[in-house]
C-alpha cells in the first residue's frame, strides 16, 4: 500500500471513522521555543501592501516557495482582501475558492503549515479539507455563526483577532480588545475548541486609529493574562506612516521595530511580508538577548 502523504491525507473529507484527536499544529510549532514567522500570501487584487502581485498562480506559488525558503514558519493564504483601512469590496464564495483553487493545494504541498485567511465559513471548511492546518479569522468568529463549527469539527487552531466596523478614537483600545476576545473565546467554548488550538491576535490597524495600533503593541502584556499565544502582524502597517511618512514597501524598518517589541511584550507569532529580513532580525535579537 502507498504510504499516505500529508497532501493525500489533505485530500479526503473527515469521516465518522477518523475517531483519533487530529495533530495540534499549533502545539507543534509553538515547540520550537522561539518567535514563529508567519509569511504573507495574498491571492489578491487589492491588498493594500501588494494587492494583485500574486493573483496569477505562478507567481503565487513562487512566492509561497520563496517564503518558504526564506524561513517562514507559516504561510497564510488570502484570497479576500480585508483591507485594514477601509473599502474592502466583498468577493463572492465562488470567487474566493476560484483565486485559491489553483494555489492551495501547491502551497500545502510545500510542506509548511499553511493558515487560510478567510472570513467565511465554507472556505475554511474548503480550505481544510484541501490540507490547509489553521484558519485565520479576521472577525475572531463572530462574523460567519458557522466559522466556530467548522473549526471544531476539523479540530484545527484557529486565530482569533480583535477587528471594529470602524475606529473610534474616544475608546479604550485595550480594554475593547479584551472584551472582544471574551467574547470570541465564549463562542470557542460553546462549539467545542480546546484552547490549546486558539492563538489571540490584537488586529493592528483594523478598526484602530494609529495610536490606538502602538497601544496595543505597548500594552500587549496585558493580554497575556488569557494564557493564549499572541500574534502580531504589523507589517507594513498605516501607524507607521504616520510617524515616519512611507509607502507600504518602503516600511520595512518600522515592521521590525515594531516585531521585536511585540515579541518583548509576549508576541509568539509574528505574520510579515518581508520573511528574510524578519528571520534575521530575530536571530540578531535572540543572540543579543542571550548575551544579557
Amino acid at each position: 500500500m502507498a504510504k499516505e502523504t500529508a497532501v493525500s491525507r489533505a485530500s479526503r473529507k473527515p469521516s465518522v471513522a477518523d475517531s483519533a484527536p487530529a495533530a495540534n499544529v499549533l502545539r507543534d510549532l509553538l515547540e520550537k521555543k522561539r518567535p514563529l514567522v508567519m509569511g504573507v500570501l495574498n491571492v489578491t487584487p487589492d491588498s493594500f501592501s501588494d494587492g494583485g502581485h500574486f493573483l496569477d498562480p505562478a507567481a503565487a506559488i513562487a512566492q509561497a516557495q520563496r517564503l518558504a525558503a526564506e524561513g517562514a514558519d507559516i504561510l497564510d493564504v488570502g484570497a479576500e482582501s480585508s483591507r485594514p483601512y477601509g473599502n474592502a469590496v466583498a468577493v463572492t464564495l465562488d470567487e474566493e475558492r476560484a483565486r485559491l483553487a489553483h494555489i492551495l493545494p501547491a502551497v500545502v504541498a510545500l510542506g509548511i503549515p499553511v493558515s487560510i485567511d478567510t472570513m467565511k465559513a465554507a472556505v475554511a471548511t474548503w480550505a481544510l479539507e484541501t490540507g490547509a492546518a489553521i484558519v485565520n479569522d479576521v472577525w475572531g468568529l463572530q462574523r460567519d455563526p458557522d466559522m466556530a463549527r467548522v473549526v471544531a469539527e476539523h479540530e484545527a487552531p484557529v486565530i482569533v483577532m480583535h477587528n471594529r466596523n470602524a475606529a473610534d478614537p474616544r475608546i479604550d483600545i485595550v480594554a475593547d480588545v479584551t472584551a472582544f476576545f471574551e467574547r470570541s473565546l465564549a463562542i470557542a467554548a460553546r462549539a467545542g475548541i480546546p484552547p490549546e488550538r486558539i492563538v489571540l491576535d490584537p488586529g493592528i490597524g483594523f478598526g484602530k486609529t494609529p495610536e490606538q495600533s502602538l497601544t496595543c503593541i505597548a500594552r500587549l502584556d496585558t493580554l497575556r493574562g488569557f494564557g493564549l499565544p499572541l500574534l502580531v502582524g504589523a507589517s507594513r502597517k498605516r501607524f507607521i506612516h504616520s510617524i515616519v511618512p512611507s509607502e507600504p514597501a518602503e516600511r520595512l524598518g518600522g515592521s521590525l521595530a515594531a516585531h521585536l517589541l511585540a515579541i518583548e511584550n509576549g508576541a509568539a507569532i509574528i505574520r510579515v511580508h518581508d520573511v528574510a529580513p524578519t528571520v534575521q532580525a530575530l536571530a540578531v535579537a535572540a543572540a543579543i538577548w542571550r548575551a544579557r
